[in-house]
């Protein structure tokens, strides 16, 4: 049986006065990708089944490249924050944190530049 005060039982259980900073980012990429995905739905998902020419001519338009270039980063910047938190919660061990925390990161930052290069690639027709 412990004998601790109130106060001795919740020392260090309390709120860190960290994530704020997180939930807005969070946030704001929610929102960013409302507009986002809509305009990928309409001009990029009918190219699906495409002729390569369409697909061509489709993403060397300025506004499709662009607007699919930031689709794909935030989409893959979202995925890491959620993920991010997901781990966070549930993952105990100190070494498997971080080696996940970081692999989880570079694993969407490559993937998000490798389909921003795609993209661009398409677009400057090399």
């Amino acid at each position: 049986m412990e004998y601790k005060t109130d106060m001795g039982r919740v020392i260090g259980l309390g709120s860190a006065k960290d994530g704020t900073r997180e939930w807005w980012i969070h946030r704001l990429q929610s929102v960013a990708l409302v507009p986002l995905t809509l305009y990928f739905i309409w001009k990029v998902a009918p190219l699906i089944g495409g002729s390569h020419a369409e697909v061509i001519a489709a993403f060397q338009s300025p506004l499709t490249a662009i607007s699919t270039i930031l689709f794909i980063m935030i989409a893959f910047m979202h995925l890491a924050g959620g993920l991010q938190e997901v781990i966070v919660d549930y993952v105990h061990g100190k070494a498997c944190l971080v080696i996940l925390l970081v692999s989880t990161k570079l694993l969407c930052l490559g993937l998000g530049f490798a389909g921003a290069f795609a993209v661009a690639k398409i677009a400057f027709g090399a």
